[in-house]
């Protein structure tokens, strides 16, 4: 492992892109908080906790697909990928760099959402530690599967399409801004298939909103293996 590497390159990646761009930052911030606005709006304020509750999950798991399409250009366009593979720097290495710039460029919008939950009372003190743990580990996880999208596909054009369709499948069908609760048993473990559900419910159980399932932890971690696995193989580190 190379964290010398990692770090510069989750700092330049991640943090220089929210001072040279902060519109990309309103935009990953524009989908959760219309939801929030929408939720708090249909409810008359009953969920707004769960929609403050599910905001940093939304823009851990968009940002981190939407690096499918960081991945794919930097693999098929300028192949900035072929000069790390000449380099003492492996596949892992590369892959931790992204998804820690993916969490680093994330961290407005937390601190935001950290803001409201605050001021709602929705975070207790207890949960910070859990939740961050949950937070780190839902990057990896869906960083690894923009990896795996990366590697499928052969030109860059369609890339922002299916980042785009899945964000919006991967963020709103799960139980991220509503409880869980609502769902039936078989529709919860149906949803599981996206690592984004697991996360969402140990996020409600852990800030104490609903019941806290433990063993979604379980289907979380082995989600991140898994896809951890299949991200290794599909990135063409040797193409």
């Amino acid at each position: 492992m190379n964290p010398k590497f990692i770090l510069y390159f989750a700092w330049y990646y991640g943090f220089y892109v929210i001072l040279r761009g902060p519109s990309y930052l309103v935009a990953s911030l524009s989908l959760p908080l219309t939801l929030l606005f929408m939720v708090y709006i249909f409810s008359h304020g009953s969920l707004v906790a769960f929609a403050i509750a599910g905001g940093p999950i939304a823009i851990v798991a968009s940002n981190s697909i939407n690096g499918a399409a960081d991945a794919a250009f930097f693999r098929l366009q300028i192949r900035i990928q072929d000069l790390f593979v000449a380099t003492s720097i492996s596949s892992q290495d590369y892959m931790l760099a992204l998804s820690l710039s993916y969490l680093v460029f994330s961290l407005p919008g937390i601190v935001l959402y950290a803001v409201l939950g605050s001021y709602f009372h929705v975070f207790p003190l207890s949960s910070v530690f859990p939740v961050i743990g949950i937070l780190i580990l839902l990057t990896l996880t869906i960083s690894n599967l923009s990896f795996i999208i990366a590697g499928l596909l052969k030109h860059i054009r369609n890339v922002w399409g299916i980042t785009a369709i899945l964000s919006i499948i991967m963020t709103v069908l799960p139980p991220t801004f509503y409880p869980y609760t609502f769902l039936p048993r078989d529709a919860i473990y149906f949803l599981s298939i996206s690592p984004v559900t697991p996360a969402a419910i140990l996020f409600q159980g852990f800030v104490g909103l609903e019941p806290l399932e433990i063993q979604m932890l379980f289907i979380l971690l082995a989600e991140a293996v898994l896809l951890t696995l299949l991200g290794r193989r599909f990135i063409r580190w040797r193409e």
